[in-house]
């Protein structure tokens, strides 16, 4: 007679030849300065090739035995392939030695040389931005995708959520637009609210939620300060490309703060830093992206912990950041993979 009480699932344990793997990917200088390098940043082949004065074939070589080994993952451009730390799954055999090898890795300086590769990086990526929207300055929906195109960033954001999800019961996505991250977001929990400023948006939302036959979100028309979301207590906090058109993007740290259970995350999907002031007339922005030590300053004074990190670099020179942080007495996570 078989048991009703469901089983505890048994996380696999590390094989020799995985842990020989990971040893071998971080013991070479060269590949753990690559993956110091990939802290803060997503990088393509030639880009590396740059900061480290190395040619194309040796870098692909070492680039390789870090992706074999999970160290790295790989993302495809157009005619680029750019490369970022992969996130460790929670409960992964290798999960708790690889974020100690790497928070011994980050903790060591960065060589002046490499820092002075990777400035020279960004300031190129920032003059192909400037020129690539010279070219392209009439072109005001294609210039809005280009900025934030859901498909850049959205399995990434997605990937994120999975990755530190402690109870998939309640979710929140606030301004979910019309609804592409949704039809990601709403499977993976018993019940999802929306909240929105806008009507329309939350038309083509619901619009999307009945194609996909999805039945479990619930469609708030307001903003953070609503009362019906202050009655909420949620597992996870979505914030996809929203604060750059906020005229106070802190409030909506410390508005979203208290409906997060303990443990819960709140995840933010932003634009890094830049200078293009044209999104302000064209797009509707109010901030040019921001420093990610300025969402980490409104997380800490809403409470909340900084957790996992990743930044996904474009081709016209934007950068997104894609953020975890965590709400109450949760134990601080590594910070950026």
């Amino acid at each position: 007679m078989s048991s009703s009480n469901p089983q505890p699932s048994r996380v696999e344990e590390p094989s020799v030849a995985s842990i020989a793997a990971l040893c071998k990917a971080l013991g070479d200088p060269l590949r753990a300065n690559i993956v110091r390098v990939l802290s803060s940043d997503s990088f393509g082949v030639l880009e590396l090739c740059q900061i480290f004065q190395s040619s194309q074939p040796g870098m692909s070589h070492h680039l390789k035995v870090l992706r074999e080994a999970g160290v790295v993952v790989q993302r495809r451009e157009g005619n680029s392939i750019f490369y970022r730390r992969a996130l460790p799954e929670p409960d992964a055999p290798l999960a708790a030695l690889y974020e100690e090898v790497l928070r011994s890795v980050d903790a060591a300086p960065l060589e002046e040389e490499l820092q002075n590769g990777m400035q020279a990086v960004q300031v190129e990526r920032a003059e192909r931005s400037r020129a690539f929207f010279a070219e392209n300055i009439d072109r005001f929906r294609q210039q809005q995708e280009l900025v934030a195109d859901y498909s850049l960033y959205g399995a990434a954001a997605l990937e994120m959520v999975q990755s530190c999800m402690a109870a998939s019961r309640v979710a929140l996505e606030v301004g979910p637009g019309e609804g592409a991250f949704l039809v990601e977001l709403a499977p993976l929990f018993d019940e999802v609210h929306a909240l929105d400023t806008s009507a329309a948006m939350l038309a083509a939302a619901q619009q999307q939620m009945a194609n996909a036959r999805l039945e479990n979100v619930c469609f708030l028309h307001g903003d953070t300060s609503d009362a019906r979301l202050k009655a909420l207590s949620v597992d996870c906090a979505v914030i996809n490309m929203v604060l750059h058109h906020v005229p106070d993007p802190a409030a909506l740290f410390r508005e979203i703060a208290p409906v997060l259970s303990p443990g819960a995350s709140l995840v933010v999907t932003e634009l890094c830093r830049h200078d293009q002031v044209w999104t302000r007339e064209r797009c509707g922005d109010v901030w040019l992206g921001f420093e990610p030590e300025d969402l980490d300053h409104w997380a800490a004074q809403a409470g909340l912990v900084p957790g996992r990190s990743l930044y996904l670099a474009q081709r016209n020179g934007f950068r997104v950041q894609i953020r975890q942080f965590v709400s109450g007495d949760a134990p601080k996570l590594f910070r950026t993979y």
